[in-house]
């Protein structure tokens, strides 16, 4: 099987901004996108992007899931970076024509569609480092696409790094390229000298995320995972996931978690950790690395209470549950 986010569909569908309006929507071969060298986002990283899925239920009707919420994220990463201001309504209609277009190659479960909106800042001055561009380019690409972590239900490794973060503090609630090349190497770093899968970033030891996805303590009842502010991502997945967890009961805690703590709570039997994201869902966490020591966190296997949340937002998405939440968009 191709790894995962690796296969496109033939056709995108794009819009251009030439500094006073945005461009009709077109549908276009997905394979090239032509930019002036000197493009902004080239030299100054001007770029956000989306990750959101389109599900294929058992009666053949396509639904998204929590496009809006995406959609919103999406328009406020632009904002944060200074790109020019999306339209919200053109941009879900391109969503739907995208995704309605390719409707038949979605995957039927446990695969999906992974939706990937992009806006990109396109004007040719490499003397404005300290001044954004005025044009830009959005674009939807689409990917089929199965689990993220192909091992299926295994646990992961996570280095514990305090010292430093996964990107600049005022940037961590954009979802920007830059953020992601910022992580990139003390996760090489970490997979290469410790066989880690991904680096937890605990800056000054408070627990924050992962290169990729938001981190989650489950402690019986309890979830305690970092309160919102600007230097993590506000996932999607993550807000989903507490949503279900409240429903169900349980004592869902959004505050500061620091690696005594985590490292405490882990230690103890049935504890569980996890991360979340639209491509991960949500993984178990097996072994925490602090220091040059391995924690097994509760008995090192998949957590029940992980598995249990799953699989309650997993119904959700492909029609096996009642859509209690209105999370769901028909196409």
């Amino acid at each position: 099987m191709a790894a995962f986010g690796t296969v496109f569909m033939p056709e995108m569908i794009i819009s251009w901004f030439d500094g006073n309006g945005w461009s009709n929507a077109e549908v276009v071969s997905s394979d090239s996108l032509q930019l002036h060298p000197g493009a902004h986002v080239l030299h100054y990283s001007s770029t956000c992007f989306e990750g959101l899925k389109a599900f294929r239920h058992a009666d053949d009707s396509i639904k998204i899931f929590r496009m809006d919420r995406n959609i919103e994220r999406f328009a406020q990463s632009s904002e944060l970076l200074a790109l020019p201001e999306l339209d919200k309504a053109a941009t879900e209609k391109m969503i739907l024509d995208i995704v309605a277009k390719f409707k038949n190659d979605v995957p039927e479960a446990p695969g999906s569609m992974y939706i990937r909106p992009t806006h990109i800042g396109t004007e040719p001055a490499i003397g404005k480092a300290a001044s954004p561009s005025l044009t830009s380019c959005q674009y939807i690409l689409l990917s089929p696409v199965g689990d993220y972590f192909s091992g299926g239900d295994t646990t992961l490794r996570l280095l514990l790094e305090e010292h430093g973060a996964r990107c600049a503090a005022h940037m961590g609630m954009i979802k920007s390229g830059g953020n992601y090349a910022s992580a990139m190497r003390p996760i090489m770093k970490a997979k290469a000298e410790l066989n880690a899968d991904q680096v937890l970033f605990c800056p000054d030891g408070d627990v924050q995320e992962t290169g990729a996805a938001n981190f989650l303590l489950i402690d019986g009842n309890e979830v305690i995972t970092k309160a919102l502010d600007e230097s993590f991502l506000h996932g999607v997945t993550r807000d989903s996931i507490l949503t279900i967890a409240r429903d169900l009961g349980m004592d869902v805690q959004e505050r500061q978690l620091t690696v005594e703590e985590l490292l405490e709570r882990a230690a103890k039997p049935g504890c569980e950790a996890a991360l979340s994201g639209t491509a991960a869902v949500l993984t178990s966490v097996g072994t925490l690395i602090h220091n040059g020591k391995e924690h097994t966190v509760g008995n090192g296997g998949v957590g029940q209470t992980t598995l249990k949340l799953r699989q309650a937002l997993n119904d959700i998405q492909w029609g096996k549950a009642e859509d209690k939440f209105g999370w769901l968009t028909s196409i």
